[in-house]
């Protein structure tokens, strides 16, 4: 029993140790850019990469979020934060909404044909970002919004419908259709019994779209270079403009701190309901 208990320990001691490890690992660049942006420029040259600063200055995260040079002008990352903002936060509410939307239509309403528009509706989630580049930015200029955040919130539901959809059907397949039948008897109609019976089980799934959808959009740079234009670009496209300006001394220092900046709300997300996440996704999967 001894044997076998501190073989146990030993084996416990060896995989926490592996975790820790790949931890520490992966962190590391995230440990780096952080140590980085609370140093000055002459502590960055004279130091190593993973060691404290000297002093640290909070002077570089004032400059990247309002006077740093993003191209031409140099006022920061923080007004392409808010367009972020503006940007994900109507794109997931309407994406999430719809999907919930075909998701109770294509399991408890099925009309004829219902699997082969899933399908096809499937399909979109395979369709490469470059594909729908040119036809979508001819339907932008149609509708008169093109190079603005209306146009990006447009783009980012247009693709991720499909997304939200699969979601959805898969978590509703699993709940019984009796449950829709003895309220269609009641005399429930389409919505009440949506809004009633689906909508208030449907927290867990909610949750993944939403973690899903926030960080697809936020983390989003190719629509976000096509598609805005100037003020009206999120802050990936500004991130990438700032480091890549070609006038003056490279800021290390501004530039870790506005990349920190930039990866801040996903990063929040993940740490605050990442388990959620994963539970998410697992509940529904087996029929009780």
């Amino acid at each position: 029993m001894a044997q076998r208990t501190w073989g146990f320990w030993i084996n416990r001691g060896i995989i926490h140790a592996l975790l820790i490890s790949a931890a520490l690992f992966y962190l590391l660049p995230l440990v780096v850019m952080l140590l980085t942006s609370f140093k000055t420029m002459d502590d960055i040259r004279a130091g190593n990469l993973i060691s404290f600063p000297a002093e640290f200055v909070i002077e570089p995260w004032i400059k990247a979020w309002s006077s740093a040079c993003t191209g031409v002008k140099c006022e920061g990352v923080g007004s392409y934060f808010f367009n972020s903002v503006q940007i994900v936060v109507p794109a997931v509410l309407i994406s999430t909404a719809l999907g919930a939307i075909n998701g109770y239509v294509l399991t408890k309403w099925r009309f004829r044909g219902s699997e082969l528009f899933f399908g096809l509706l499937l399909f979109g989630c395979f369709i490469p970002f470059q594909v729908v580049l040119l036809p979508m930015a001819q339907t932008l200029g149609w509708l008169g919004i093109a190079n603005t955040t209306t146009g990006l919130v447009l783009v980012h539901v247009a693709y991720g419908v499909a997304f939200t959809t699969l979601f959805f059907r898969n978590f509703y397949v699993n709940i019984p259709s009796e449950l829709v039948k003895a309220a269609q008897l009641d005399g429930a109609g389409f919505f009440k019994i949506f809004w009633r019976i689906l909508l208030p089980i449907s927290g867990p799934i909610i949750v993944v779209t939403i973690i899903w959808q926030t960080t697809q959009i936020w983390n989003d740079f190719l629509f976000g270079v096509v598609y805005g234009s100037g003020e009206t670009q999120p802050i990936t496209v500004a991130l990438n403009n700032l480091v890549n300006t070609s006038t003056g001394v490279k800021e290390y220092n501004v530039h870790m701190a506005a990349a920190i900046i930039a990866g801040l709300p996903t990063l929040l997300v993940y740490v605050l309901a990442g388990k959620y996440f994963v539970r998410g996704l697992t509940a529904g999967s087996v029929k009780g």
